[in-house]
């Protein structure tokens, strides 16, 4: 009995230590590009490449149509790269908007070092990039997946037209512990973006878009998040959708189409 319960703490131990120390690998799935990869949309879009003032580098695509409305600042989710995420602008595009998008560090070509405070630091760095090119009240912070809670901080840090994310989670704690509740994740997880923390800070409308059957974050997290700003917060709720399907619903485009030219108002879907 003695040597099962030595056998079991050591496995403890070992659990801790991996989740600790391998997390990243947990939580982000990136698709590595070499530095000459051409990047191939079917509309006009300039490749920008910012050295962070740490030494990290930050690749970025961004597109431009005539006599925009604005812009809209896409942080992604976890996955890939902007190879392929690009494929989004098109529906910003066509609704007059300029469309910005970067790659976190460790994905496509962005370099270095990545931790949650470089997640903001970076996004920060690209949005004061972006001020200097619109007015802030032509801003429209997007945060899909994973990226929903860094858009929340960088709209929580300044002062968009609109903050809207896409598939949210209350906070990265509260998702993991979900799955990992027997780890003392409080004094373990590295990550513990705080979408419910920024949002408080959040002066400019809130539109949430959940699909009703996504299992990797809940749809119950967005309806909490609802519940911190109820005056402040739209939720929509996309009936039947998971988390990677919503843009196979038509209901999630007239949703999308509907907030770029709402004037500030909502009321909950």
């Amino acid at each position: 009995m003695f040597w099962i319960i030595v056998l079991i703490v050591l496995f403890y131990v070992l659990l801790m230590g991996v989740f600790y120390f391998f997390q990243d690998y947990f939580f982000f799935r990136p698709e590595i590009l070499p530095t000459d990869f051409e990047y191939h949309y079917p509309f006009p879009f300039e490749e920008l490449n910012f050295d962070m003032p740490d030494g990290g580098k930050v690749n970025a695509i961004y597109f431009k149509v005539p006599n925009s409305k604005g812009v809209v600042y896409y942080l992604k989710g976890n996955s890939r790269s902007i190879k392929g995420w690009g494929k989004f602008a098109k529906d910003y595009l066509s609704n007059g908007y300029d469309f910005f998008m970067m790659d976190y560090r460790g994905f496509g070509k962005s370099k270095g070092k990545r931790d949650e405070q470089r997640l903001y630091m970076d996004s920060q760095f690209i949005y004061d990039w972006l001020l200097r090119r619109y007015k802030e009240e032509n801003l429209v912070v997007f945060g899909r997946s994973l990226g929903s809670g860094i858009a929340a901080w960088v709209a929580a840090n300044n002062h968009p037209r609109l903050l809207i994310l896409d598939s949210p989670y209350y906070s990265f704690y509260h998702n993991i512990r979900r799955y990992l509740f027997f780890l003392p994740l409080k004094w373990l997880l590295r990550y513990n973006i705080r979408t419910d923390r920024y949002l408080m800070d959040v002066e400019c409308p809130i539109h949430i878009i959940h699909g009703t059957k996504d299992r990797l974050f809940p749809i119950y997290q967005s309806e909490q998040l609802l519940k911190l700003k109820p005056g402040q917060i739209t939720l929509y709720r996309i009936e039947g959708a998971g988390h990677n399907d919503l843009p196979d619903y038509k209901s999630f485009y007239e949703i999308l189409y509907e907030i770029l030219y709402l004037d500030g108002s909502n009321e909950e879907e």
